[in-house]
């Protein structure tokens, strides 16, 4: 690996201790934050480094485990004041315990338990900033403020470097931006066998010979299921089906206002709302074209790489993180945000490509996917974060 954090650590240590790293983010479950999350903790283990992940748990805290990483259960999930504080001490306690050198908090209400807990400690505070907050409020400016008081922000794309920039009190010496990337041993068109598309169909129920519309996306109003429904019904095509894939997370009423509108474009059958999907390489290999349409912009997105990424035709929305790793017209489509129709005729263009320049697209977009938004890149430019924070500890150490 390019970074060996723990020999920029002793090459300024006196002692040889490695560094510990410790990591806050609310749960483990599905999402880019705690794919980060994950991908970094492996990165640090691998970089001979300790690693630290405290969440409220969830279904991937094996992969923490797995990595080598050390996982501890606290509430940091709360946004209850109460809580909140009780978590300083919680917190202060495993930094001096564990003789954590730096506290990377991912989140909001982790953020402000990690940033007081950190006050009184030798240990260095950073954050991760993972999306442009709405702020409908001076409240609600100062509950997001505690993603922008770390010594070092990343932003994940540039979109929300200039909304931290724009919205809060930090200078821009301070911000790293260091995109989310993909990894390409996993999201690879021959990373997948041919019994996972056999099973991944049968299990969708898809009639042989179909066109397939994939929008992955937890079940949200911004996520813009409802302006896809319109373009598959603009489509006018009896041959296309449309799966949504993610969960509502318990988003019931607006899961019935989906399948309502599905029913009222004739569309029963055609569009289906499958849940939650472990084999999502598989699920992108099995789709004609992958659909990203937001209708708020995201801070990154990472439908539209992890797409590219398989080669497979994509098309997202033209605003936000998309706008960074999409190229309209050579690696996908970028369309108006809440237009149906310009969805529909991007989807249809997409459609109708002959087989060379399909070929050509996707050769582009794997090739920009590994260019840009690796998981190797974002893992190593994470590291040189934390070195970068370890150099100024101990360099004041030793003043």
């Amino acid at each position: 690996m390019k970074i060996q954090i723990l020999q920029k650590a002793k090459n300024i240590q006196k002692k040889e201790r490695a560094p510990v790293i410790m990591q806050i983010i609310p749960c483990l479950g599905a999402g880019g934050a705690e794919q980060g999350c994950i991908d970094v903790a492996a990165g640090l283990v691998k970089s001979g480094a300790t690693s630290i992940v405290v969440s409220n748990g969830g279904y991937r805290v094996p992969e923490i485990l797995r990595s080598g990483s050390i996982h501890i259960d606290l509430p940091v999930h709360s946004k209850n004041p109460f809580v909140m504080w009780r978590n300083i001490a919680r917190l202060k306690k495993i930094i001096r315990d564990m003789k954590v050198d730096i506290v990377h908090a991912r989140s909001r209400a982790p953020a402000w338990s990690a940033w007081r807990a950190c006050d009184t400690t030798k240990a260095r505070f950073m954050t991760t900033c993972h999306a442009p907050f709405n702020i409908s409020g001076e409240a609600k400016r100062f509950y997001n403020s505690s993603i922008a008081r770390g010594e070092i922000v990343i932003a994940i794309s540039n979109y929300v470097g200039d909304y931290l920039l724009k919205n809060y009190d930090i200078k821009e010496q301070n911000i790293r931006v260091i995109h989310r990337g993909v990894a390409l041993e996993k999201f690879h068109p021959s990373s997948v066998a041919p019994t996972h598309l056999i099973k991944l169909s049968e299990d969708w129920r898809l009639p042989d010979g179909c066109l397939i519309v994939m929008m992955p996306g937890r079940l949200t109003r911004w996520k813009g299921h409802l302006v896809l429904i319109d373009a598959i019904a603009k489509l006018n095509r009896e041959d296309v089906y449309c799966v949504m894939v993610g969960d509502d997370q318990g988003r019931s009423e607006f899961r019935a206002e989906v399948e309502a509108a599905i029913t009222a474009k004739n569309l029963e059958g055609r569009v289906r709302i499958i849940g939650q999907c472990h084999d999502m390489p598989a699920a992108y290999m099995l789709s004609n074209v992958v659909v990203s349409a937001s209708i708020e912009p995201e801070g990154f997105g990472r439908v539209p790489i992890e797409a590219q990424a398989m080669g497979r035709p994509v098309v997202a929305t033209n605003h936000g993180g998309a706008m960074e790793t999409v190229l309209d017209g050579v690696t996908g489509w970028l369309v108006p945000p809440n237009d149906s129709d310009a969805l529909a005729k991007a989807i249809g263009d997409a459609l109708s490509m002959d087989e060379q320049n399909h070929y050509i697209m996707a050769t582009r977009a794997m090739a920009h996917v590994a260019d840009n938004f690796t998981k190797t890149n974002m893992v190593e430019q994470t590291l040189d974060v934390y070195a970068e924070l370890l150099k100024t500890k101990y360099l004041e150490k030793a003043a």
